[in-house]
């Protein structure tokens, strides 16, 4: 008979490897699997082809991992409020992207999680073996994370597209494990506390919440600014709106009223690196390639290489 896990040990779990919250949802296809299509054939991922691929793993879960019976869905806060150190780039790179990469750090939480979970399994087999068991994904996979926060009744999905929690807004990571095992109780997705406000839609820049709940893609601050190549020209909408954004984008967030009940991470390596503290755009004008790379090796900012975020840097006027 297989070990069945009880769902009252997943906070505390969660609690232990400095991870905020917790659910857990049976495995199974999205319910709402057909909004991804949708979005797809408006060509609201622009450029983000790999956004195409594997379209059946990010629907079934059971494509990932043969014989999932349940994906626990885990929340990292990562909020850093303004400072000094901080008051001179904060408003112009994303919040998320202030200190190390996530995926690494929060990969490392969800292995350890997971491990934990799956004693028996873990201390007996190879890392391989323990894969045909459960699997851990951090944004690097074709797994639909922000459905199955909502699933796992960690939040809901705001009108901007992001998850929403009670406790600490949408200032968080996603994470999942996908295992073969089933748990005694699953949670309830969690209901829609946006209401009628429209706060997030009224102050994009780039109309890039094209109504609630939809984002085109391409016209996404954050989209121009990231996942666009040093080759790839902004398009006019982006490059006339970026409001001094380098790298990302916050303005959806900021504004969001959920959000006045974010709390500092207790991460460390959600700290601000140090070539970010106190540092304006003036002064990352002046990083050669060397320097760039050094600095952000293991930083989310490494994402567009050191020409595209000069290329970013280059669209907004030194202070």
């Amino acid at each position: 008979m297989a070990k069945i896990i009880h769902h009252t040990t997943l906070q505390p779990l969660a609690d232990e490897f400095g991870l905020q919250k917790i659910g857990v949802a049976r495995a199974q296809a999205v319910p709402s699997a057909g909004k991804l299509d949708e979005w797809l054939k408006r060509g609201y991922h622009g450029e983000m082809a790999y956004m195409a691929n594997h379209l059946e793993k990010r629907k079934d879960p059971g494509e990932l991992l043969p014989g999932a019976r349940s994906v626990i869905s885990v929340f990292l806060n990562y909020y850093q409020p303004d400072s000094e150190e901080t008051g001179g780039i904060s408003g112009h790179i994303s919040r998320y992207a202030w200190g190390e990469d996530y995926h690494h750090v929060l990969k490392d939480k969800l292995y350890a999680l997971a491990d934990r979970m799956h004693d028996a399994v873990s201390a007996s087999e190879s890392r391989k073996a323990r894969n045909d068991v459960y699997r851990v994904f951090v944004d690097s996979a074709p797994v639909m994370d922000k459905a199955w926060a909502v699933l796992s009744g960690l939040g809901w999905l705001g009108k901007h597209s992001n998850v929403i929690t009670r406790e600490y807004g949408s200032w968080g990571f996603l994470g999942e494990i996908i295992t073969t095992l089933p748990f005694d109780r699953y949670d309830e997705p969690m209901a829609d506390h946006c209401g009628t406000c429209t706060a997030c839609i009224d102050a994009c820049p780039t109309g890039a919440i094209v109504e609630p709940y939809v984002v085109d893609g391409s016209r996404c601050i954050s989209y121009g600014t990231i996942e666009l190549k040093a080759g790839q020209e902004m398009p006019a909408v982006i490059q006339e709106n970026l409001n001094g954004w380098v790298f990302g984008c916050d303005i959806c967030q900021d504004v969001c009223p959920w959000n006045s009940f974010q709390q500092p991470t207790p991460e460390k390596a959600f700290s601000p690196l140090p070539l970010l503290r106190g540092k304006s755009i003036s002064d990352l004008h002046k990083l050669n390639s060397e320097e760039f790379v050094k600095a952000f090796k293991s930083s989310p900012l490494n994402r567009p290489g050191y020409e595209g975020f000069k290329r970013n840097l280059d669209a907004i006027k030194p202070s």
